[in-house]
C-alpha cells in the first residue's frame, strides 16, 4: 500500500508541476525552482526537489545534444547535416568536445609540384567521386578540342577536302569564324591527308586566312600541324606580308616563336608582286599613319588615340621582323628604295632612329636608289616639313655624306627648298649645328 501510495504521490506531483509550469512562463531551471511549493505537497518537498533536479538535468542534456547535432535515440534530429558527426557520452558531468560544423571529411585537394597557385586558393578543386583525378588537368580549349573531335570523328577525307564555290574548305570557314578548337581538329585531319595547304579562290591557305583575321592562336596551331609559312596568295603576299600591312604583331610573333621551334625556314625577305618585303610593307603602313596624323589639323581625342595605337602596332611589327632577320638595307624592286629611304620620305624620326641604331647602319646610310638618291637627298628635298631639321641632323650624326651626288649630279644641298626651314637644313648640311 505504501508503494502504491508513493507511486500515486509521484504522479500527482508531476501533474501539479505541469499545471504550475503553464502559469509560470519565465522561470529559471534550477534546483530551488519548486521549493516554494512545499506547502502544497504536504511535506513531500524532498521528492519534488529530486524530480525537478532530474528533469532539469535531462532538459539540459537534451538541449545540449540537440545543439551539437546528436542522433541519439528518442531525440530530435538536428536541422543541419554534417559530413561527420560525433556521439555523445552518457555521463552528463563530462560534456563531449564541440563539433565543428565547417568540418568536412573530404580528401585534400591535389597539389601540383607541392605548391598551390592563387587560382586554386580562390577556386578549390572539386572533391569526391564526381571530381576528376589529380592526374587529369584539362583546360577549356582541350575540352573543346575533345568535343569537336568526337563530332567530326567519322567525317571522310573527301568531305574534309571538299570546296565550295569560293574554293573554301571547312577549315577555311572555321578559321575565318575564329573557331579555334574546330580548326585545330580539322587541321590535324587535313594534315594527315596532306591537304592542309589547300587554297581558296584568292590563293589563300587557311594559315593566310588566320593571319589576315589576326587569329594569332590559330596561326600557332596551324604551324604546329605543319602548315607552310612561305606560301603566296594571288598578290604574291606571304602571311608575313599580310600581318605587316595590317599591323598584326601578335600573329607575327606567333609565327616567329612557332617556326623557330619547329625548324621550318621562313623567308623574311620574300618579295610580293609589288616588289616589297614584309618589312617594306610595315614601314609604308607606318608612314601612312604618320602622314594621316600630320594632315589632320585638329584631330579629336579618339582619332589621335587610334592613330597612335596604329603607329605602335606597326613599330612592334618592324621590331619583330628585324629580330627574325629582315634587313632594313634590302631594296624594293621598283625604284631601289631601302627602308631608310622610305622612312626619309616622311621624315619619320621614330623609324630613322630604329634603323640607324642597327649594327649595319653604317653600311646602309649612304645606299642609293636606282636614281642615285641617298636618304639625305630625299629628306633634303622635303617641302618645309616640321621634322625635316631633326631628321637631317640624325642622318648627319650617323654618317650620311652631304657630298654624295645622284645620277643627275645633284648634291643634297641643291634639293633644299627656300624658306626658314630650308635655310636651317643648308646650315646643317654644311656641318653647322649638327650636334646642337
Amino acid at each position: 500500500i505504501q508503494t502504491m501510495h508513493k507511486k500515486n504521490t509521484v504522479k500527482e506531483l508531476l501533474m501539479m508541476r505541469r499545471q504550475v509550469s503553464k502559469q509560470v512562463f519565465h522561470r529559471k531551471s534550477t534546483r530551488t525552482s519548486f521549493l516554494h511549493f512545499t506547502d502544497i505537497t504536504d511535506g513531500n518537498s524532498n521528492l519534488l526537489t529530486y524530480i525537478d533536479t532530474l528533469t532539469c538535468d535531462w532538459s539540459c542534456l537534451f538541449v545540449f545534444q540537440k545543439w551539437n547535432g546528436s542522433h541519439e535515440e528518442n531525440y530530435l534530429e538536428p536541422k543541419c547535416k554534417y559530413a561527420k558527426c560525433e556521439t555523445f557520452a552518457t555521463d552528463v558531468t563530462a560534456p563531449p568536445a564541440p563539433v565543428n560544423p565547417n568540418f568536412t571529411d573530404f580528401p585534400p585537394a591535389a597539389v601540383e609540384n607541392g605548391h598551390i597557385n592563387p587560382q586554386q586558393m580562390q577556386n578549390p578543386a572539386l572533391q569526391g567521386p564526381l571530381a576528376p583525378t589529380a592526374e587529369v588537368k584539362m583546360t577549356l580549349f582541350h575540352w573543346q578540342v575533345q568535343h569537336e573531335a568526337q563530332r567530326i570523328e567519322r567525317v571522310s577525307p573527301d568531305l574534309l577536302n571538299m570546296q565550295d564555290s569560293d574554293g573554301d574548305t571547312f577549315l577555311h570557314i572555321a578559321v575565318a569564324q575564329g573557331r579555334r578548337a574546330l580548326a585545330y581538329v580539322l587541321a590535324g585531319k587535313m594534315a594527315s591527308c596532306g591537304s592542309l595547304d589547300m587554297k581558296e579562290h584568292n590563293g589563300q591557305t587557311a594559315l593566310q586566312i588566320a593571319a589576315a583575321t589576326n587569329q594569332h592562336l590559330i596561326v600557332q596551331d596551324l604551324l604546329a600541324h605543319g602548315a607552310q609559312i612561305n606560301t603566296r596568295d594571288f598578290w604574291g603576299r606571304s602571311p608575313l606580308h599580310v600581318c605587316a600591312e595590317k599591323g598584326y604583331f601578335l600573329s607575327i610573333q606567333s609565327i616567329w616563336r612557332t617556326v623557330s621551334g619547329s625548324g621550318q625556314l621562313t623567308d623574311v625577305e620574300m618579295f610580293n608582286y609589288d616588289g616589297l618585303t614584309p618589312l617594306h610593307a610595315a614601314v609604308m603602313a607606318h608612314n601612312a599613319a604618320i602622314k594621316e596624323m600630320r594632315t589632320l589639323e585638329n584631330p579629336c581625342s579618339y582619332m589621335a588615340t587610334e592613330l597612335t595605337q596604329r603607329r605602335q602596332m606597326y613599330v612592334e611589327c618592324i621590331k619583330t621582323l628585324l629580330f627574325m632577320g629582315a634587313s632594313c638595307g634590302t631594296k624594293e624592286l621598283k625604284s631601289g628604295r631601302t627602308c631608310l629611304h622610305m622612312a626619309s620620305e616622311e621624315a619619320n624620326v621614330e623609324l630613322l632612329l630604329l634603323f640607324l641604331n642597327q649594327p649595319s647602319s653604317l653600311s646602309i646610310v649612304n645606299v642609293k636608289t636606282f636614281s642615285g638618291n641617298t636618304a639625305l637627298h630625299i629628306i633634303s628635298s622635303l617641302q618645309n616639313h616640321k621634322n625635316q631639321v631633326e631628321a637631317v641632323k640624325l642622318l648627319m650624326r650617323k654618317g650620311a655624306d652631304p657630298g654624295a651626288r645622284n645620277f643627275e649630279n645633284e648634291l643634297p644641298s641643291q634639293l633644299v627648298p627656300e624658306g626658314p626651314i630650308g635655310e636651317k637644313v643648308r646650315q646643317i648640311l654644311k656641318g653647322k649645328n649638327v650636334h646642337a
